[in-house]
């Protein structure tokens, strides 16, 4: 997927998109001194969590029950983002389908993507292990395609109670371009009927449950929480 001329001007300022050095690049103009925003799989934090970020141990995999490749679940990403949760869950041996309905968003995801699956090291298990489409996921969860999901993960936007510092840039920008999903709380139903195994949301420490509906458990990091309701209990 890459972003057509037409595209490239319904892009909400003060955002720009530019192709920089193979990559599809997301600027603010209103801060040209800060470096662009881009998906790839191949380096930085992507690649950092790849190598040292804990494997199977870490919370999302926990949260969606990874336990080793030979058994780890198919994965819905509803509300992938830049898709940082899927690629590590694709690492560790989930076959992941991201949605993400944001054009920009979808755009540079789509792009990193697309790098990813030529990269040498990387590039078989991209390839094999994550699908991409730029959709609304509410169509893909009740339709059940490309595939029935063991487990349905949503990680939808949420109102910062303020604005401080130390909030990153990244969250900031995804927020300007996606908005806080004031539908969110109609997807957990859905995905409740569609999920084999369980649905997981990630939420801030603070945030209400989804839809108000307390989970059946979770697991908890500094930051974030993973609200899990399991199936076939």
């Amino acid at each position: 997927m890459s972003i057509s001329p037409e595209q490239s001007r319904s892009v909400p300022a003060p955002f720009i998109l530019k192709r920089v050095d193979g990559r599809l690049t997301l600027f603010n103009s209103e801060h040209p001194e800060v470096s662009g925003l881009c998906v790839d799989f191949t380096e930085g934090t992507y690649r950092h969590r790849r190598k040292f970020g804990g494997g199977k141990t870490q919370a999302v995999a926990r949260a969606v029950g990874v336990k080793n490749r030979a058994s780890a679940p198919s994965v819905l990403d509803a509300t992938a983002g830049l898709g940082r949760d899927a690629f590590v869950l694709a690492g560790l041996g989930c076959r992941v389908h991201m949605v993400e309905r944001s054009p920009v968003l979808a755009a540079l995801l789509a792009d990193g993507l697309h790098r990813a699956e030529s990269d040498s090291t990387i590039g078989p298990w991209v390839q094999e292990f994550l699908s991409f489409e730029n959709t609304d996921s509410r169509g893909t969860i009740e339709s059940q395609s490309p595939f029935v999901p063991d487990v349905i993960y949503l990680d939808p936007m949420y109102p910062e109670r303020k604005r401080t510092a130390s909030v990153k840039k990244e969250m900031q920008w995804i927020k300007a371009l996606a908005g806080d999903d004031p539908d969110a709380d109609t997807l957990l139903p859905i995905a409740l009927t569609k999920a084999t195994r369980r649905v997981v949301v990630k939420r801030p420490l603070h945030a209400p449950h989804l839809n108000q509906q307390v989970p059946d458990a979770q697991i908890t990091t500094k930051a974030h929480r993973f609200d899990m309701y399991i199936m076939n209990k």
